[in-house]
């Protein structure tokens, strides 16, 4: 194999984690390479504004604020190839990275591949994304304050996404397909309890309208068997997420999800690899905490490496 192929640390996805993996494990002094089949940055490029990011005082798109982080792990010399990632072999000492275009050799692998929310598939949803339509009430709520929203589920995650928009919005529509919520009883009642919230039973969105951003929903009641608008401001979406996590599902520790199980550096159950990011088991999935997962999973991967230093037929080699 050719000596340009050999790498320290192959890191898995090119998302806020990880670019912080990057950050740390370049900047360490180690032969760093990411792999991204598609834009460095992840789904937050999608997101127009982002305003909860540490150190930001003023509103940062998606974009700028990964561009800024792509600039700093250029500094330290890290090397990103826009391949996908076809296949891995997490067996031995060193582990072997295939893609669409080369085969790679690694000494630990930092699995940075994500997650993505079910969608809902209806028309406007893919082209008002970042402009209404979002998936993480978190990152977005506090740009509609005193404006109108819906939340599109019933469970858990919609329940309690949707209370936390109250602190913004004027309005919260809670539009779930069936007529009781799935979420656990405690956060029903305080729903059902929260005047800026109405809910709205038994409905499925039809289409998203709207020119430049989300201005109205077409809905359809399922059991009165008719179409009606809901003028709002944006929606969010909460009836699944997806981890991506094809390539590692019958190899690593997973939760009943799909998430993978990590201990609190980042290890795997399987010596030398590492994930971060939204693809793990974790409380919160927001850009902060990947890049900070991100730069445990690339610390305790460095650790590792020097600590089986001996076991290695390829020195670590250092950036000059």
């Amino acid at each position: 194999m050719n000596e340009e192929l050999n790498y320290d640390i192959a890191i898995i996805g090119g998302g806020p984690a990880g670019l912080g993996a990057a950050i740390y494990a370049a900047r360490g002094g180690l032969k760093t390479v990411v792999f991204e089949k598609g834009l460095v940055g992840g789904q937050i490029l999608l997101t127009a504004d982002v305003d909860n990011y540490p150190g930001f005082e003023k509103t940062i798109s998606g974009y700028e604020l990964m561009d800024k982080m792509k600039q700093q792990a250029d500094k330290f010399k890290a090397e990103f190839r826009e391949e996908e990632v076809t296949a891995i072999s997490l067996e031995g000492i060193c582990k072997i990275v295939e893609t669409d275009k080369n085969t790679y050799r690694a000494k630990a692998i930092v699995y940075c591949a994500g997650a993505h929310p079910r969608k809902l598939a209806v028309p406007g949803e893919e082209r008002l994304t970042g402009r209404g339509v979002s998936y993480c009430a978190t990152c977005d709520g506090a740009l509609y304050r005193g404006k109108k929203v819906a939340v599109i589920g019933g469970g858990d995650s919609a329940i309690e996404e949707a209370e936390f928009l109250t602190r913004f919005a004027e309005k919260v529509f809670v539009i779930h397909r069936r007529d009781q919520l799935r979420a656990v009883h405690a956060v029903q009642e305080r729903a059902f309890k929260n005047n800026k919230i109405e809910f709205i039973w038994d409905t499925v969105v039809h289409e998203i309208v709207g020119e430049e951003r989300v201005e109205k929903l077409i809905l359809y009641n399922r059991r009165k068997d008719i179409f009606f608008e809901k003028a709002v401001d944006g929606i969010f979406v909460y009836i699944g997420i997806i981890p991506n996590n094809a390539l590692v599902e019958s190899r690593l520790n997973l939760d009943a999800q799909g998430f993978i199980m990590t201990d609190e550096e980042g290890h795997t159950n399987i010596p030398g690899i590492y994930a971060a990011g939204d693809i793990v088991h974790k409380v919160l999935r927001q850009v902060v905490t990947a890049v900070s997962d991100g730069a445990v999973a690339a610390f305790s991967a460095e650790k590792w490496i020097q600590e089986n230093m001996a076991n290695f037929d390829v020195p670590v080699k250092k950036v000059k």
